[in-house]
C-alpha cells in the first residue's frame, strides 16, 4: 500500500519536537499526501507538507496537552491548528473529537511513511524546481474526495 507505515494498529507513535507532546493512533491510516500548499510550506519551513489522513478520534494524545489556533482556508472554512505549546511544533490539523478526517503532520511521526506512490496535492503551488516522480497522482488543489 503506498504512503503506508508499517506498523500494527496502535503502535503508530510520535510527538512533538522537544518531546512535551506524544500521540498514539489507535486506527488505520486513510490516506497519505505530499501537500504542496502554502500554508504547509509555511508551517513546515520547507517546500512540502507530508500529510497523513486518519480519522479525528483515532489520535489519542498520551502525553501533554496541545494549544489549538484556528485560520481560514482557502474553501471559507476554519481549520484547527494543533502544536505542542513548549517548542511549537505542528502535530496536527481538523477535530480530534470525530470521525473527519484530521491530517497528522507526516514530520512528527515516529517512523516516515513510505511516500512511494502518495498523491501530491495542491501542485499548483509547487515550489519551483521540485520534481515530482512521472508515476505520481497529482491534484491541482484539493483532492476531489476529501475523505481520501
Amino acid at each position: 500500500m503506498t504512503g503506508a507505515i508499517s506498523q500494527p494498529e496502535g503502535s503508530i507513535t510520535g510527538g512533538c519536537q522537544c518531546g512535551a507532546v506524544r500521540y498514539r493512533l489507535d486506527g488505520q491510516v486513510v490516506k497519505t499526501y505530499i501537500c504542496h500548499c502554502r500554508e504547509c510550506q509555511k508551517q513546515s519551513a520547507s517546500a512540502f507538507g507530508i500529510s497523513v489522513r486518519v480519522h479525528g478520534a483515532d489520535v489519542i494524545i498520551t502525553q501533554g496537552q496541545v494549544k489549538t489556533w484556528q485560520r481560514p482556508t482557502d474553501s471559507g472554512r476554519v481549520l484547527a491548528c494543533h502544536f505542542c505549546p513548549e517548542c511549537g511544533s505542528r502535530l496536527f490539523h481538523g477535530d480530534l473529537a470525530g470521525d473527519d478526517p484530521v491530517s497528522i503532520k507526516g514530520g512528527s511521526l515516529d517512523v516516515m511513511p513510505d511516500l512511494s506512490g502518495v498523491d501530491h496535492i495542491w501542485v499548483a503551488r509547487k515550489v519551483r524546481g521540485i520534481a515530482i516522480p512521472a508515476e505520481a497522482r497529482t491534484h491541482f488543489g484539493e483532492p476531489d474526495d476529501e475523505t481520501a
